[in-house]
């Protein structure tokens, strides 16, 4: 009877033992498949977000171990984020260097426009003095530039004079604006400053678009100042100046306005001129036309 006892007890032993260690591998079982449906799900899903499914964005298999986080270089991500700080610093410099740079040109402008607000006075013609019967108004020497120019009537010339001006060729090329300008030089070269006078202003105002036009300018300024007319000349010069300041002959004819100035004995604009002659055309100044510039400043006292 105890034999069966101890076998009964025995069998059921064994078979609670066998129930104990049954247990957990079917737990097992049962969590292995739920990881395995996790992990195919997780990577459809990764599939619908990162559309490729390779290994830049997900593990192919999903092991016992924690699982990966998405290969993103830190390192990359730091040097991504660096260039941009970088080329943020460089913009920065940029743009303060532009601002700067626009402030200062903005400043040189207004003081080149105040300059030529002054010049541009010089056009207001000076009220006529009042005349009276025993008195006639007689222009001073320091009588404003009037806006446009009025040349003064010439002297009927000797036969003599006529026969030494005709005996000035005159140019014929194919270019009849250009010989038109030349044929005023020649008679300027020769002293003939009426003539050239007459000559030039014909030139100006029939090809004021032809590129000698600012040459011709100037040189109708010269024929009048070297005919002791720097009260006709000055306009010629302040026009030559204002139509193209880039011109080949503009900062001639600043320099020149200068001594019309220095001329009529206003010293005030003639100060003007020569400061926005250094300071527009230093190239002039310190090159080509430096003994002149340097002469007129010598003729003058300015502040």
């Amino acid at each position: 009877m105890m034999t069966r006892i101890a076998r009964g007890i025995g069998f059921g032993g064994i078979a609670i033992a066998l129930v104990a260690t049954s247990v957990p591998a079917i737990a097992q079982d049962n969590s292995d498949s739920r990881i395995r449906k996790l992990e195919a799900e997780v990577r459809a899903l990764q599939r619908q977000v990162f559309p490729g499914g390779d290994g830049r964005y997900f593990e192919p298999e999903i092991t016992g171990q924690p699982a990966a986080r998405p290969s993103v270089s830190t390192t990359n991500s730091t040097t991504a984020v660096t260039d941009i700080l970088a080329r943020l610093d460089a913009l920065e410099t940029q743009l303060q260097r532009l601002t700067a740079q626009y402030e200062v040109g903005g400043n040189a402008m207004r003081l080149l426009d105040e300059r030529i607000e002054a010049l541009e006075a010089a056009n207001a013609p000076a009220p006529a003095p009042a005349s009276t019967p025993s008195a006639t108004a007689t222009p001073t020497p320091t009588s404003a530039v009037t806006a446009t120019p009025t040349p003064s009537p010439a002297a009927q010339p000797s036969p003599e004079r006529v026969a030494a001006v005709q005996a000035i060729a005159k140019p014929q090329t194919d270019d009849p604006a250009d010989d038109e300008y030349s044929y005023g030089f020649r008679l300027w070269e020769a002293g003939f400053h009426p003539e050239a006078q007459q000559q030039l202003t014909m030139f100006v105002e029939k090809y004021s678009d032809h590129w000698r036009a600012t040459y011709g300018r100037n040189l109708l300024g010269r024929a009048y100042l070297d005919d002791g007319k720097p009260n006709d000349a000055a306009p010629w010069f302040l026009q030559n100046y204002q139509a193209d300041k880039s011109g080949a002959r503009a900062g001639d004819s600043l320099l020149f306005l200068a001594e019309a100035m220095i001329a009529l004995k206003d010293t005030n604009r003639a100060c003007i001129a020569l400061a926005e002659f250094g300071d527009t055309y230093p190239a002039l100044a310190a090159g080509r036309l430096q003994s002149q510039y340097e002469r007129n400043l010598g003729k003058v006292t300015c502040n």
